[in-house]
């Protein structure tokens, strides 16, 4: 049996179901930002691996602290026990987010879920249980973080029976420089009505992602801030897309110039190496912590602050901060604003959109994804488009003309569909 057939019928993909129609990619290596596959085909990436490889694949100086750590700890629990990479990973993570303590899991989904007990104990004494999250919005594939994506239009909404209710305000209107004046009027009434049982708000700042990959103004998210402040509640901002770049800035959120209580990163952590996350809080919601019922946070997985992890982790945030990131994001949104523009002569697209280095393109309708993925996997380009968003992040080291390819090859399957039908 071949290694695609024992796929089909035993190996469960991300949204997939066993022997699916869809044959996947089978890649054999990676270098740079290149996917090499089995056939002996080369694909330009345009998704950096689910936002995570800012750095391309097999950068030798991550790739030689890994090696470094697994001869020496590839793993120890952390209950009861530290070491030196925990401790200088959280201490970077406080440096350059301005947070003042860390709690180091597993992945996205379990930052959000530590980040909801860590609201929710913060807010034990005053019997707050619910949260406000925003429409379109998307935290996670696991139950609390699912209870906070978009009821309607998420990908989660056939769980709707089972989920803990939280409340949804709408989401920020479209655009970097948009008129949020109705949008955060109606969010205070929703807060000025419920105030007494929200134990906190949850957004994405500046970018909604997997959502809508909505882009919108940074003045919303001070004006989320300082109602928050007003009655008390725990300001989340979930980061785990958005952070260590992607945006122009470090993190998205000094757009606004302002700061959560509580935050979570991931993805771009450990430059697509190895699963990891965080929750950051301040020293008011750690305290609050440590004054509540349980007079501890009451979360710890098996793998939390593993030290292979954190040495890659460490690793990629030094490379990060060591180069001239931000005018490569600054390059990469320039080629974006200028290629992407070209999709907007066809009938079949409704906008295009960009920042950093996150581009895209909004299709009037759903029913292409899957053709246009084709198309551009046969022109040496892989993207992963959801229903009518055909879009590329890409890693900050992309060569320009690999950028132009990707772009150029995206807009060239929509012409294509437009001018000669099926492909």
């Amino acid at each position: 049996m071949q290694w695609l057939d024992i796929d089909k019928n035993i190996v469960w993909h991300p949204y997939s179901c066993l022997s699916s129609s869809d044959e996947p990619i089978f890649v054999k290596s990676t270098k740079g930002t290149n996917l090499y596959l089995e056939d002996g085909s080369v694909l330009i990436d345009g998704m950096s691996s689910w936002w995570s490889a800012i750095h391309g694949y097999n950068h030798p100086s991550i790739t030689k602290a890994a090696k470094k750590q697994l001869e020496n700890m590839p793993h120890i629990m952390f209950g009861g026990i530290t070491h030196k990479n925990a401790i200088k990973l959280s201490s970077l993570l406080v440096d350059i987010t301005g947070m003042d303590s860390v709690f180091l899991c597993d992945s996205g989904s379990v930052s959000v879920e530590v980040a909801l007990k860590t609201a929710l104990q913060y807010q034990q004494n005053k019997n707050k249980k619910t949260f406000v999250s925003f429409e379109y919005g998307y935290h996670g594939d696991t139950f609390g973080a699912m209870s906070l994506c978009d009821p309607t239009n998420s990908m989660h909404s056939i769980y709707g029976e089972f989920l803990t209710k939280n409340i949804f305000a709408p989401a920020p209107p479209l655009g970097f420089d948009s008129d949020i004046s109705d949008s955060i009027d109606i969010f205070r009434k929703i807060i000025q009505k419920h105030y007494q049982t929200i134990a906190g708000v949850i957004i994405e700042p500046v970018v909604q992602g997997a959502g809508g990959m909505r882009i919108y103004n940074p003045k919303f998210l001070k004006e989320v801030r300082q109602i928050c402040d007003e009655f008390d509640l725990v300001l989340i901002f979930d980061e785990i897309a958005t952070g260590f770049g992607h945006t122009g800035k470090m993190f998205a959120y000094e757009w606004a110039d302002v700061k959560p209580d509580i935050l979570t990163i991931g993805k771009a952590m450990t430059a697509g190496y190895m699963t990891m996350a965080s929750m950051l809080t301040t020293t008011k919601i750690a305290k609050g912590i440590k004054d509540s019922q349980a007079g501890v946070l009451m979360h710890g997985p098996t793998f939390m602050a593993n030290p292979l992890s954190c040495a890659v982790a460490i690793k990629s945030i030094e490379l990060l901060i060591s180069s001239p990131w931000q005018k490569r994001v600054k390059d990469i949104e320039d080629i974006f604003t200028k290629e992407l523009s070209n999709a907007l002569k066809l009938t079949l697209v409704k906008t295009v959109r960009n920042i950093g280095a996150i581009g895209v393109i909004e299709l009037k309708s759903d029913k292409y994804s899957k053709q246009i993925q084709n198309y551009c996997k046969n022109h040496g380009v892989w993207i992963r488009p959801f229903g009518k968003l055909i879009y590329a992040i890409v890693a900050y080291t992309i060569k320009k003309k690999d950028l132009v390819k990707i772009v150029q090859t995206m807009i060239g399957a929509i012409w294509h569909i437009e001018n000669k039908g099926d492909i």
